[in-house]
Formats: structure tokens, C-alpha cells, sequence
């Protein structure tokens, strides 16, 4: 299928005009969507938190899928070994070749803590997913002894489609903590989370983007 015309180039994403209709709800996050907004996040609101990475989906499909030992071709260009936060946005795709997937959550490995934090807006939808992926990383972080993984209590959603809005809306609240704090721990996760308000700000942002170009 053809795809629809480019609304935004930013960085090294393209959003196409099916991409932003999936903002308008109610409809599922794509990989696009999401990797769009990390990419908003490292560039505009954290540019200057040298610390924080935050890596896309199509990356972290990647690192799923190849063995332990070429993980660092994935995560040594991103100059991983500088960073304290490292944000993934994990779903439950096993395919290797293709996107999709079904639900959306949210891990962070803290180098200060020295553990994984999972953050589920479907509470144990993905929990599987992410003990297998953060397994997968441990050979990579062994260097620092034992690490952790803990799922993390936060928000629920109320629907089956709002999964990668709570995962944005997550992000950034754990990343502004981070970089506060320097932990993630005791980030305070109950906070309401309104998903169309979300929806309209993300969409307001690209709309502002594009008329800046």
C-alpha cells in the first residue's frame, strides 16, 4: 500500500499524513508516532539532559532480535555508555522483519540505580516482554554487578488503543524526574492522565514543526 504524503520531516523521523490521523483517536499508536515524540523529546525538551537517552522503537525492535553480543552496534553509536536514563518503548511484537504489535509499555534502565523499572498502563500485559528484553540487556550492563527489575505501579488506561499515549505521557514525566533527581524510583505515578488532551498537544507540536519548516 501506498504511503500517504509527508506532513513533517524532523530529525531522522517522517511523519505521514496516516501517521498524525492515528492522533486523532481512537486509534493505536504506530512506531512512527511514538519514535516521532522521542525524537521531540531528545531534541527539544531534553536537549540539554545529556544524561537521558531515550531510544526508538524501531531500535529497540532491533536490540529484541539479535544476539547478546551485536547489542552494542545498536547502542554504542547512541553513546549509551554516557548515560545515567535509558528509555525504551517496549510492545509485544515478535516478528523481525515487520512493525506492529498490540500494546505498548515502558521500560528505563537507571545506571544510578542499577535497575530496570517497568511501567505498564495494562498492568501485566507486557511483563513478559519486558523481563525477556531487560534479560537481554543485563549481558550488556553485567559490568556493574547485579541489576534489578521491578515492575512499577502507574496510571491505567481505560481503553484498548491508549497504551502509547500513556507511554509518552510517561516518558517524560520519569525523564523531568531523572533529570531532577537523578532516580527513578520514587517518581510519584499516579498523576492523571488525560490521553485526548495528549493527543491534541502532540498534534499541535507537529503542526507547529511544520509551519516552521
Amino acid at each position: 500500500m501506498a504511503k500517504s504524503s509527508v506532513v513533517l520531516s524532523f530529525h531522522e523521523i517522517l511523519l505521514h499524513e496516516s501517521d498524525v490521523e492515528l492522533l486523532g483517536g481512537p486509534h493505536w499508536l504506530n512506531d512512527t508516532v511514538i519514535s516521532f515524540y522521542f525524537e521531540y523529546l531528545e531534541k527539544v525538551l531534553f536537549k540539554n539532559a545529556n544524561e537521558i537517552l531515550f531510544v526508538s522503537p524501531e531500535v529497540t525492535q532491533c536490540i529484541k532480535m539479535v544476539q547478546a553480543s551485536e547489542i552494542s552496534i545498536f547502542l554504542e553509536p547512541l553513546d549509551i555508555d554516557t548515560k545515567k536514563f535509558v528509555f525504551f518503548a517496549l510492545n509485544d511484537n515478535n516478528s523481525p522483519d515487520k512493525a506492529g504489535g498490540s500494546h505498548w509499555s515502558l521500560l528505563v534502565f537507571s545506571k544510578t540505580e542499577n535497575c530496570f523499572y517497568h511501567f505498564d498502563s495494562s498492568s501485566g500485559s507486557n511483563h513478559d516482554v519486558a523481563w525477556d528484553f531487560a534479560s537481554h540487556l543485563m549481558s550488556y550492563w553485567k559490568k556493574g554487578g547485579t541489576i534489578n527489575f521491578v515492575d512499577k505501579e502507574c496510571l491505567q488506561q481505560n481503553n484498548g488503543y491508549d497504551c502509547g499515549v500513556h507511554v509518552i505521557c510517561n516518558t517524560e514525566r520519569l525523564a523531568t524526574h531523572a533529570q531532577n533527581h537523578q532516580e527513578i524510583n520514587s517518581c510519584e505515578m499516579s498523576v492523571k492522565i488525560n490521553p485526548n488532551i495528549k493527543r491534541k498537544e502532540i498534534l499541535g507540536i507537529i503542526h507547529n514543526l511544520s509551519k516552521s519548516k
